[in-house]
């Protein structure tokens, strides 16, 4: 097993980009807020054991049950799309269990598809055409940390921004979210087509 220290460093930064952990810290309060809890490393955990599974078994997961790629992406791009209304909006329409104490909210959305999503997902499976799959874990695993650490500092973040700070970051990428969002959808309907 060979380490490529370049390969690994150019697919922690793409998949950095596509998780976009920074630019989802007003969701990941947000979802704290109503959650009351989230649990970082059941997040990070699962996100990662999501990004790893996907990466071996990615595409024949998609094909034993008839879904191709570009479907798997619409679909995550209509759950983008609704967190982005939330955010943007500020209305809710993700009801949280009362009962759950952030476990659910720590895998859905949050695990899933918010780090782990479609376009983090589908871009695993077309880096794995260019880079050793040792490179690619490595990257993961970075990322993942990235993650946690981010997840269990959001709170000192919040207080640091101040809460007009995180209304206004909040409205800035929610608009964000919905341009991926919309373009996920329109890349992948053009894909289909």
């Amino acid at each position: 097993m060979h380490l490529n220290f370049k390969e690994i460093f150019t697919a922690f930064m793409i998949l950095f980009a596509v998780i976009d952990i920074i630019g989802n810290i007003p969701i990941i309060i947000d979802l704290r807020k109503k959650a009351g809890h989230i649990q970082s490393e059941k997040a990070s955990i699962i996100a990662g054991v999501i990004m790893i599974v996907f990466l071996f078994l990615g595409n024949n997961i998609l094909s034993l049950i008839g879904i191709d790629v570009n479907s798997f992406a619409i679909a995550g791009a209509f759950i983008l799309f609704f967190i982005a209304l939330e955010m943007i909006l500020g209305i809710t329409l993700y009801k949280q269990d009362e009962d759950d104490n952030g476990v659910t909210v720590s895998v859905f959305p949050l695990a899933f598809p918010l780090i782990a999503g479609p376009g983090n997902l589908t871009t695993l499976l077309s880096i794995r055409a260019e880079y050793a799959i040792q490179n690619i874990i490595v990257a993961v695993i970075v990322n993942v940390l990235v993650i946690y650490l981010v997840l269990k500092t959001s709170a000192r973040i919040e207080r640091f921004i101040g809460q007009n700070g995180i209304k206004i970051i909040r409205k800035v990428f929610g608009v964000i979210l919905l341009a991926i969002a919309v373009k996920l959808l329109t890349t992948n309907i053009k894909q289909l087509l």
